[in-house]
């Protein structure tokens, strides 16, 4: 596996994000607190993080997804939140101050360890609701959430169907290399337990 689509369901922070409307972020805020987010706790492994996307992937998502004749929006900052409870309004007209565009409870800290990985990870977000920042749209509701959904699975599953054909040949973006210059740790100090586990991602950068 080299290619991780992520689906989510997310609130719009923008008015001009509809509920039904798709989003493909290139950006992330991490406000989760209680997630693992690395698998290097044993040794020291800095990974380039400022572009969190796939700038190929996410592309092909977007171009798969305006084919289909949906609404997408190219671009934005997805907010996750640790959940599992919704935002207060007051935490929500602050989210939109800090210029977000969506936000949502899962992504991150996928997106992170996606890259430790070397995968090509992207979003196809689902806006589903305001979340409850808009004066005149309800607040958000799980059961209006999974009814939206409802409505989109057919569509998401068209989407990814779409972008696959996309995927194939060797992989040239930075993605596939994250961890090229990124251990510092020397291998000399690094304990043999940890070498065996971690050995799937960091093996042909310590031969």
């Amino acid at each position: 596996m080299e290619w991780v689509i992520a689906v989510s369901a997310v609130g719009s922070m923008r008015e001009a994000i509809h509920p039904g409307h798709l989003v493909i972020p290139d950006q992330f805020i991490d406000r989760t607190r209680q997630r693992v987010s690395t698998f290097f706790e044993d040794i020291t492994v800095h990974v380039t993080f400022a572009d969190p996307v796939c700038g190929v992937l996410a592309q092909a998502l977007y171009q798969a997804a305006s084919d289909t004749g949906a609404t997408a929006h190219f671009g934005g900052t997805y907010l996750c939140i640790e959940g599992p409870q919704f935002s207060t309004r007051a935490e929500s007209r602050l989210y939109r101050q800090w210029g977000v565009d969506i936000i949502g409870m899962t992504n991150m800290p996928e997106a992170r360890l996606a890259r430790e990985a070397e995968l090509c990870y992207a979003t196809l977000a689902l806006a589903t609701d305001y979340d409850c920042w808009h004066a005149s749209a309800a607040d958000v509701d799980i059961g209006a959430i999974l009814a939206m959904l409802q409505r989109n699975v057919q569509l998401a599953q068209e989407i990814i169907t779409r972008t696959v054909p996309h995927l194939q040949g060797a992989r040239t973006c930075p993605c596939s290399t994250a961890l090229q210059a990124a251990i510092i740790t020397d291998r000399a100090m690094m304990p043999a337990a940890v070498q065996e586990r971690l050995g799937l991602l960091i093996d042909r950068y310590l031969t």
